[in-house]
């Protein structure tokens, strides 16, 4: 059974990216805390014991090259699956096989195999058939069936850092050398090179390449400022719009407008923006913390939200990005509040864990007849009292402050001025989440 390289015929030299594949887990860069000396897979490497492994991590960070320099350190035969090439019967193939030789057994896209051939992997993993690495993009906690998960060990591997992305520029451009291809490559593009990778050392690979190939083989090539910038100009940033980098990047650009930094939310809004994003949906989560985030501090964002998601419906990119940016920047700007995103919490967990409270009986619906025979009398109408108020009870069995509690710091917003508004009318203070600071 052979991968992807194998089975390709011939024609030309190999992608660069697959002649600088590591044999050895020492030759592979970054990804120390899962691969450095002393570490877990080191010391079943080891061993000998490899069992079950899940590598997980976004494209281009080498789990295809981790799972095969573990396979030439435990000196095991590396048999490569996918699931676009790959059924049932092979797998049971790569089993039969295994009760005769040494085994290490490779699922590349682990995720894309269906339930029952994950069952059949996780027997090979419980009969300690064959040492098995399976390889995903997608959170293995959910794409996984929760056996295999339960049976395997997950190593989470991350983007490589902008220093270990030019040394694999530098690694790449050594190789060229040794293929007689001299390259001339200015420090500063070298790092725009790393840059603009975002992490994946595949592409920052093959961009290199598609610069270096095809010139005149008398005399270096000199890579310029405008060959990487047409290199780029098509390359997304890695943003799967259906796995981890869609929430994770959605994650840090509202905990960068409820953390009231302009500059980060504009960044992350940016790479929702330049991936792709749905205009509807940013403007959608710009709506639901204009209210859980800013709320009563400045209840304007949340009509600011509002508008922002008629707007982009009606108008689209590229306009719909100046738009949305009108909308976080009002987020992250605006003073806050979490009062009203706490208190519906709060009442909410009240109501499913206590007894219903009963309706006070002055608060019953009075407006048919023999309504006053049944009690339902007594509501005193707050518009009557010259100060907007009444005082009578409403929710007999709630304290006051159980719920509501104000988040008004020093600003002058409107939940501070509301509080004060109240205090002056009612001669009662406010409670407060973090007590009086006045």
């Amino acid at each position: 059974m052979t991968d992807l390289f194998d089975a390709a015929p011939r024609t030309g030299s190999m992608p660069l990216a697959a002649e600088l594949r590591p044999a050895t887990l020492d030759e592979v860069i970054g990804q120390e805390k899962v691969l450095g000396e002393g570490t877990m897979l080191r010391r079943r490497i080891a061993a000998g014991r490899l069992g079950s492994i899940i590598l997980y991590g976004p494209p281009g960070l080498g789990k295809t090259s981790i799972a095969r320099a573990i396979g030439n350190m435990l000196g095991k035969n590396f048999r490569p699956l996918h699931a676009a090439h790959n059924n049932v019967a092979d797998i049971r193939k790569i089993a039969d096989e295994a009760r005769m030789r040494p085994t290490l057994l490779f699922a590349d896209e682990v995720h894309r195999f269906s339930a029952t051939q994950q069952d059949h992997l996780l027997a090979l993993c419980e009969e300690g058939i064959a040492d098995f690495i399976g390889a995903t993009t997608g959170n293995p906690y959910h794409s996984l069936t929760p056996a295999l998960i339960s049976r395997s060990t997950i190593l989470k591997l991350e983007p490589l850092a902008i220093e270990e992305m030019e040394e694999v520029v530098r690694r790449g451009l050594d190789h060229l050398v040794g293929k007689g291809i001299a390259v001339e490559l200015a420090p500063a593009l070298l790092r725009r090179i790393a840059g603009r990778s975002g992490g994946d050392a595949r592409r920052a690979l093959t961009v290199l390449e598609s610069l270096a190939v095809g010139h005149p083989s008398d005399k270096p090539v000199v890579i310029t400022e405008a060959m990487v910038d047409e290199a780029y100009a098509a390359a997304p940033v890695n943003h799967d719009r259906s796995g981890d980098a869609h929430y994770d990047v959605v994650s840090v650009f509202v905990k960068s407008m409820r953390g009231s930094d302009p500059d980060a939310t504009l960044y992350w809004l940016a790479r929702l923006v330049h991936g792709g994003e749905d205009p509807r949906y940013i403007a959608r989560r710009i709506m639901i913390h204009a209210s859980e985030d800013v709320g009563l501090a400045d209840n304007t964002a949340l009509q600011t939200a509002v508008a922002a998601l008629h707007a982009v419906e009606k108008i689209g990119y590229p306009e719909a990005q100046i738009v949305l940016a009108h909308a976080a920047l009002h987020v992250a700007r605006a003073p806050k509040s979490n009062s009203a995103c706490r208190g519906i919490s709060l009442a909410l967990a009240h109501v499913a864990s206590e007894a219903p409270s009963s309706v006070p009986m002055h608060l019953r619906d009075a407006h048919y007849k023999g309504a006053a025979a049944l009690g339902h009398v007594g509501y005193a109408f707050p518009h009557d009292d010259g100060r907007g108020w009444s005082d009578q009870v409403y929710a007999p069995d709630v304290p006051r402050g159980a719920f509501y509690q104000s988040d008004a710091r020093d600003a002058a917003t409107f939940e501070r001025r509301a509080d004060e508004h109240w205090e002056q009318v009612t001669g009662r203070a406010t409670a407060r989440r973090f007590g009086d600071k006045r």
